[in-house]
């Protein structure tokens, strides 16, 4: 469940005289641009934008870039963007950053459902000029590129029909490839990208009968090899997603400093689904509440939007 309950019913020309009101002045306040945005769904906050540019022949989004800064600017512009065109902006900035890490690639092609993926995709298109699949491909090599390119191109059965005795078949060939190190057979990225989330639970189930552990439990842990780290966070946002972003926002939150880009990006992302059940895990999982985990550990407008997001008065 959502985390954001957004009001059904608003005026759109009241909260784009709000924002502009906001913006206007020596000083933007930015307690009122929480207090619209940060309480308005995804539908809504679209209308909100038509409408501000409508009245005041400019981009809302451009605007409020230009008076905010920091965390807050970056948790505030990701949050106004349209879904689909909100991952893709994601996935370009991870793919222009040097290094070989691609969780958003992962996050994206495993944890969306296939009418999601096919928009995020049209959305890198429209605004990149170029396909998220190239530029995954462009960007990878190897094993890694094979896998990704994959994730990336599927488009899986969203049904729940699934196929036991292909179950127990495919959960033997996982396994075999597991044994043997053969992380990057052809089987298995083949398994992975191609069957439906259903077919793949039911897979991993028949793993876990026929091996006594789970299959996250017999793919190497903390290796430096690029594709079995991709390899193994494909495997945990298939099988259980909540359980994976909670353990990213536990990553982003533990240790010396924070990592605001996974914070914000866990919460922006999955506020308008699933962020309650992800909340509820990991209060469960850490015995303390996430929004007292977010408050101890960001500040200011930045905080606010967070915890806005989360579901508090602030």
């Amino acid at each position: 469940m959502a985390t954001v309950s957004a009001p059904k019913q608003v005026s759109v020309k009241e909260d784009a005289e709000a924002l502009r009101k906001a913006c206007q002045g020596w000083g933007t306040d930015e307690k009122a641009i929480i207090a619209v945005l940060g309480r308005r769904n995804a539908a809504q906050r679209r209308q909100i934008r038509h409408v501000y540019e409508e009245i005041y022949q400019e981009d809302l989004i451009k605007r409020l870039e230009s008076e905010l800064s920091g965390h807050f600017e970056k948790a505030v512009y990701r949050w106004i963007l349209d879904p689909p065109d909100r991952d893709a902006v994601l996935a370009n900035v991870e793919l222009k950053k040097s290094g070989n890490k691609h969780h958003v690639i992962v996050e994206i092609s495993c944890t969306k459902n296939p009418e999601e993926l096919l928009a995020i995709r049209r959305a890198y298109h429209a605004r990149y000029k170029r396909s998220l699949e190239e530029e995954v491909a462009y960007h990878t090599k190897g094993d890694t590129r094979r896998l990704l390119v994959a994730l990336v191109s599927a488009f899986r059965y969203y049904g729940e029909e699934i196929n036991t005795t292909l179950a127990k078949s495919e959960a033997k060939k996982l396994h075999e490839a597991i044994k043997d190190k053969k992380f990057g057979n052809e089987d298995v990225i083949r398994i992975l990208s191609t069957r439906s989330i259903a077919q793949l639970q039911a897979t991993f189930n028949c793993y876990r009968e026929q091996e006594g552990t789970s299959i996250t439990k017999n793919l190497p842990k903390d290796s430096s090899d690029e594709y079995i780290a991709m390899l193994r966070m494909a495997v945990r946002c298939l099988k259980d997603p909540k359980k994976y972003f909670e353990k990213v926002l536990r990553r982003s939150i533990e240790g010396i400093g924070t990592d605001e880009d996974a914070l914000t990006r866990v919460i922006v992302t999955r506020a308008e689904k699933d962020l309650k059940e992800i909340k509820e895990l990991y209060h469960k999982r850490n015995n303390v509440p996430l929004d007292k985990a977010v408050d101890k550990e960001t500040s200011g407008d930045y905080k606010d939007m967070l915890l806005t997001l989360l579901g508090n008065e602030v």
